[in-house]
C-alpha cells in the first residue's frame, strides 16, 4: 500500500526553514510513502469573484486531491499563520462539499522565532477543525528557526528535530492507514 503526501510551506522564500522542514520530512519518510512539495509563489489571493480558477490554483488543488494526507509547514507572522498557507487552504475549501479537505489527515510542523510557530500552529489547528480535517495530535514539531537548527540554505541540521520530524511522518503514515481501513 502506497501513501502519497503533499507538503505545503507557508513561507514563499526559497531558503525558508519551513521548506527545510518539508525537505527533512521528505528525506525521512517510511517505506511506501512519497511526498511532493507544492509551490505557492504563483497562487493569487482567493477572491470569490474569480470564476475561472487560475492554472496555478488548479495545479495545487490537483496535488491536494491526489494526496492521501497533507504536511503543513506553518511559519508564524504576527502570532498567526502566514497568508500564503491560509490562502491555499481557502482556495481548497471552496470546492463543492469541501471535498478536497474534509477527512484528510494532516501533520503540522513549523519553524519560527521564539516558540517555533506554536501560536500559528494553534490557529492552523482551528482552521483544520473548521474544515473537518484530521490533524495529528502528536508528535508536535516546533523549531526555533534562529537557534542553530538550520543551515544558511534553510536545511534542517539538528538531529533531535530530525528525529521528531521522522516520528511525525511515521505517525502520519499510520493515521492514513487507519483512516483507510
Amino acid at each position: 500500500m502506497s501513501i502519497k503526501l503533499l507538503g505545503i510551506a507557508g513561507s514563499l522564500r526559497e531558503k525558508s526553514t519551513n521548506k527545510g522542514l518539508l525537505r527533512a520530512a521528505q528525506a525521512s519518510l517510511p517505506e511506501g510513502v512519497s511526498m511532493e512539495i507544492a509551490e505557492l509563489g504563483d497562487i493569487p489571493f482567493y477572491n470569490a469573484d474569480i470564476t475561472d480558477k487560475p492554472a496555478a490554483v488548479n495545479r495545487v488543488l490537483a496535488q491536494i486531491a491526489a494526496a492521501d494526507a497533507l504536511v503543513l509547514a506553518c511559519n508564524e507572522y504576527n502570532y498567526s499563520l502566514a497568508p500564503a498557507l491560509k490562502n491555499i487552504i481557502d482556495w481548497a475549501s471552496r470546492e463543492p462539499d469541501n471535498a478536497l479537505l474534509a477527512g484528510k489527515a494532516v501533520a503540522i510542523m513549523g519553524a519560527a522565532g521564539g516558540m517555533g510557530s506554536s501560536r500559528a500552529q494553534y490557529h492552523l489547528r482551528q482552521v483544520c477543525v473548521c474544515l473537518d480535517m484530521q490533524p495529528l495530535n502528536k508528535p508536535e514539531v516546533f523549531a526555533n528557526a534562529f537557534a542553530g537548527a538550520f543551515d544558511a540554505d534553510g536545511n534542517l541540521t539538528d538531529e533531535r528535530l530530525g528525529k521528531l520530524v521522522k516520528e511525525q511522518m511515521q505517525a502520519l503514515a499510520a493515521k492514513v492507514a487507519r483512516l483507510r481501513s
